[in-house]
């Protein structure tokens, strides 16, 4: 190769080499770009909030199984270790001559006790602390520990279990950092947040991401509206805080989603607008008084809001009517579609008990209903939600099975006229009116929608049916009215009911 071929080369090695220092200088001279930085402030929060962050420990006695540390394992028939294993504990002696070592003197094994860390923060500084009920739930002794290490007793004030939110109370013995709510309702999906908390008992730790969904709903309670954000949640960050960029308090880190346990970047906060409002009660009142509709509730699905005329589907359909409750004196029905309450829309069934929830006992409120396909309005005055009482198992019977009544078949349904004998096979409740299901076709729209034997059809598109002849009738005229579906509102057993669409084509 001559030196005339190497020049060029070296030429375009040296323009490379001056366009890197260039860039290079002005890398320097600009900074890290924008977006390898992030949000400024971030450090200015965390330096500003951390010492109003606690680590939660709590320790509880447990009862330990029976079999201790010396249990026999359970091997296969003819192992060639079972021999060994019998003369390994079988045989073994432990102190005392006893041949189950360390147990108590009654055969079982000693009780013991298991500790746990989760998160806080202080809300006031009189020595108020949130976190979650699952940190401290069933624990014998909590205890907070400061950001410079002080540990101090702290006492319980309330729990809710449906929001997962717990108050303590302890005694401050120098002056604290308090943090405040902010208005997670200002949220805009894209904001960024800063987690910090005690992941995996590493101490205050701090992280920060984005928000990635709000009111995100994971089914894991009644109230579920999360705020969904990648930045790192992991074990032990739960009662943790979640802040905005003003230092504010806009959720509580609760759940994660992953397969391993670690953070795969899909964590979960209560809203600051829920969290305030519960605390607010737990301080004053030391449970909460949630407000009480009296109504089930179900949602509009396409072929329901067809069937209703009631065009988008939207709103929250009332299955049925406590007695009891505030909805009954109002004057609403099942089959009404519940659209707006108390001046906030309802777009689905979660919406609407949300914000009965969160309205004050005792109010007076207007609540906005389509009652066949038109708007109206009714006055309720909400009572109080009360924890229902678990109800006991039917006790089942070895009477014999009465014979097989006189059926029709309609909307792939076997269909008979309530009687003794079918109440009695089904047990079905007095109260319950209408015709039962004794059979459902496999693979039929009434299969996928889930009815089976010993449901009870109480009404056919909003009108009451005793026989399944009424039921036959009421079908033959909406397919002559060219309708796509028909509307069941269903009885279980108790009474409990729910509304149903099915094709009719």
């Amino acid at each position: 190769m001559t030196a005339a071929t190497i020049a060029p080369s070296r030429s375009r090695l040296g323009v490379r080499i001056g366009l890197a220092a260039l860039a290079v200088a002005a890398f320097s001279a600009f900074g890290t770009p924008a977006y390898a930085r992030g949000p400024e402030g971030i450090a200015d929060v965390a330096e500003k909030v951390i010492d109003a962050v606690v680590n939660i420990s709590t320790s509880q006695t447990v009862e330990a199984k029976g079999g201790g540390g010396n249990a026999m394992p359970q091997l296969p028939p003819g192992s060639p270790f079972e021999e060994f294993f019998d003369d390994f504990f079988k045989n073994r002696k432990g102190p005392g001559g006893s041949s189950k070592g360390g147990e108590r003197g009654d055969g079982g094994p000693p009780p013991r006790k298991t500790n746990s860390l989760g998160s806080g923060f202080i809300i006031d500084t009189s020595g108020v602390v949130v976190t979650n009920n699952h940190v401290i739930a069933d624990a014998d002794e909590i205890n907070v520990i400061l950001n410079d290490g002080t540990k101090i007793k702290a006492e319980l004030v309330g729990v809710d279990k449906k929001t997962d939110l717990a108050v303590l109370k302890f005694k401050p013995t120098k002056p604290l950092v308090a943090v405040k709510f902010g208005d997670s309702d200002k949220l805009r999906l894209g904001d960024w947040v800063v987690a910090i908390g005690n992941p995996f008992s590493l101490g205050g730790t701090v992280t920060a991401g984005i928000v990635s969904a709000k009111n995100r709903d994971i089914s894991s309670g009644p109230y579920d509206s999360y705020i969904q954000t990648d930045a790192s949640i992991n074990r032990g960050n739960s009662g943790g805080p979640l802040f905005n960029l003003d230092g504010d308090v806009i959720g509580v880190n609760t759940l994660i989603i992953s397969p391993s346990g670690g953070s795969i970047g899909i964590g979960f906060a209560v809203p600051s607008k829920t969290v305030a409002g519960v605390v607010d009660q737990l301080r004053q009142f030391g449970e909460l008084r949630r407000g009480w509709l009296g109504v089930r509730i179900q949602s509009v699905t396409d072929e329901i809001a067809e069937s209703l005329n009631i065009k988008p589907a939207r709103g929250a359909l009332v299955a049925g009517v406590d007695d009891k409750g505030p909805a009954k004196p109002a004057g609403i029905e099942p089959g009404d579609v519940v659209v707006k309450f108390d001046g906030k829309d309802v777009k689905d069934p979660k919406d609407l008990s949300r914000v009965v929830a969160d309205t004050a006992v005792g109010k007076e409120v207007d609540v906005i209903i389509i009652r066949k396909g038109k708007e109206e309005t009714k006055k309720v005055t909400l009572g109080r939600l009360q924890d229902p009482e678990k109800v006991q198992a039917a006790v089942k019977t070895d009477e014999p099975a009465p014979e097989k009544p006189v059926t029709q078949k309609a909307l792939g349904l076997d269909l008979a006229a309530l009687n003794k004998d079918l109440r009695t096979r089904y047990k079905i409740k007095e109260s319950v009116k209408g015709v039962v299901v004794t059979n459902v076709e496999a693979n039929s729209d009434a299969a996928e929608k889930r009815l089976s034997a010993g449901d009870v059809i109480v009404e056919v598109a909003q009108e009451a049916v005793t026989s399944g002849a009424d039921i036959q009738k009421r079908v033959d005229q909406l397919k002559k009215d060219g309708k796509k579906s028909v509307l069941l509102l269903v009885s279980n057993a108790d009474g409990e009911l729910r509304f149903v669409a099915l094709s009719v084509q």
